[in-house]
């Protein structure tokens, strides 16, 4: 009985026939002979392990029965291609989900509490000099029935930082109280920041000492009391795009890593009023192309800032609009360029307006990967009452209307010492699409990864073989 002679791209190049001598050379009759033995597609269909194929190809004529098993085997091979196609399709769309979860933490880190007087400029801190520059943003009138005349005021030009710093609202005449978890704190535990209300405060704004809260409820986070001095408001004498009809203040309530956005994420609290603010501690995790949109930490660190943030993003965009339209800057936007005179604030003005229209397509905004956000409840009780009114009248040495009119009192605090996190997960990965193609051939075809390779090296033989052939037959003529 002649030994079967195999050759395989993963084995030996074949045995030797044990009639013939190793050195013996075949004729040619002799290696076509060999070759249909070796590479005869019914002894392959009768060795593979992919199913089926054995009633299929046998030696004879084509019966019924083959032909149903052809049937058979090409209606499974379709199924399993068109189930395969799915799931390939499927995995490159880079479907998510988002999973929401809440875990309890013994000690939470408070978060920055930024506040600024809605009015931005004290009438007795104005100079004449200041009236003067600030006439576009305040629409004050001149000191004189016959006006500033430029000919005869020689005011040296205007500094803005100087002008806001010196006359906005100073913490320390505003600040009644401040408590933060039962221990007193001062006007010195508050950054000075700029924002479009000029000069503001940010207590707990240094993320590399943040304070922390051990306990959830009230008491427990910050409590002030400000005198919000209605009565350094600005008169109205004609409006400008900055007149501000409102009394009191605007609070953001941010993460240490994105500076204020106050103008437009912040929220008011009235005088006469004690405001509680009930936060919740959300952590958002969003994945990167392709299967979200966020913007990855790993990209090149952002100008002007620490840390990336949807915040200072569209403060760098307004910044550069600014630059490009006006030469200047504002004085709470980022950079070291020329701080814009009042005589610039329309040419301010419109580049922000236009800026504004155009977001989406000048300057996106990518959403980190990483975000911290803090949910609010707010709800609100008179102050002083009845009782009070006469007491706090002798404490601060002011009338009760006055305290009516220009007190309020700030609580912010955790809700419990938890955090949501809201993640985005992959819903289909790599070893998924595998698992299901895999599924799907050992349902339809009953083959694997080493069926395909016996398939590819019983192609492979017979290349080889029909190479072979050929040179054989060119050297032989």
């Amino acid at each position: 009985m002649n030994r079967k002679t195999t050759h395989s791209l993963f084995g030996a190049w074949g045995e030797s026939d044990p009639v013939s001598p190793p050195c013996t050379s075949l004729s040619h009759s002799n290696r076509e002979e060999r070759s249909l033995q070796q590479f005869d597609l019914a002894g392959f269909a009768n060795s593979c392990s992919l199913h089926g194929i054995n009633h299929i190809f046998v030696s004879g004529r084509l019966g019924i029965r083959q032909t149903l098993w052809a049937l058979a085997f090409l209606t499974s091979l379709a199924l399993f291609l068109y189930q395969a196609a799915k799931c390939a399709i499927s995995y490159l769309e880079h479907p998510h989900v988002t999973a929401l979860n809440e875990e309890a933490t013994p000690e939470m880190v408070f978060p920055a509490v930024t506040i600024c007087n809605i009015n931005r400029f004290r009438f007795s801190a104005l100079t004449d000099a200041d009236i003067y520059h600030l006439a576009n943003l305040t629409g004050l009138p001149p000191k004189n029935k016959d006006g500033h005349k430029p000919t005869d005021l020689m005011y040296p030009a205007p500094d803005m930082q100087d002008i806001f710093n010196r006359t906005g609202h100073q913490l320390e005449e505003m600040l009644m109280s401040c408590n933060f978890s039962g221990q007193n704190c001062s006007a010195d535990d508050f950054s000075v920041v700029y924002t479009r209300y000029g000069k503001c405060y940010t207590f707990n704004g240094n993320k590399t000492t943040s304070r922390k809260t051990k306990q959830g409820g009230m008491g427990n986070g910050l409590e002030i009391m400000l005198d919000i001095q209605q009565d350094e408001y600005l008169p109205i004498w004609r409006e400008t795009n900055e007149t501000s009809l409102e009394a009191g203040i605007r609070v953001q309530i941010h993460s240490q890593d994105e500076p204020p956005y106050i103008h437009q994420l912040g929220f008011g609290v009235s005088p006469g009023f004690q405001t509680f603010v009930s936060c919740q501690e959300q952590r958002l995790t969003y994945l990167p192309q392709p299967w979200g949109n966020c913007r990855s930490t790993s990209k090149e660190k952002f100008p002007g800032y620490d840390t990336y943030s949807i915040s200072a993003c569209r403060l760098l965009c307004e910044t550069n609009e600014v630059l490009r339209v006006c030469n200047c800057r504002m004085v709470h936007m980022p950079g070291t360029a020329d701080i814009c005179p009042p005589s610039k604030i329309n040419c301010v003005d419109k580049a922000l307006a236009q800026q504004q229209k155009n977001t989406g397509d000048t300057c996106p905004c990518e959403t980190p990967c990483n975000l911290t956000r803090y949910g609010k409840e707010l709800s609100m009780v008179k102050i002083p009452s009845k009782g009070s009114a006469r007491y706090l009248s002798r404490k601060y040495d002011k009338s009760e209307d006055y305290i009516r009119d220009n007190f309020l009192v700030l609580d912010i605090f955790f809700e419990a010492l938890n955090y949501e996190t809201i993640e985005q997960k992959k819903a289909y990965d790599v070893a998924g699409l595998l698992g299901d193609i895999g599924g799907q051939m050992g349902l339809f075809i009953g083959a694997s990864i080493l069926t395909v390779l016996e398939i590819l090296d019983y192609i492979y033989e017979v290349q080889y073989q029909r190479n072979s052939r050929s040179q054989y037959e060119m050297r032989s003529s």
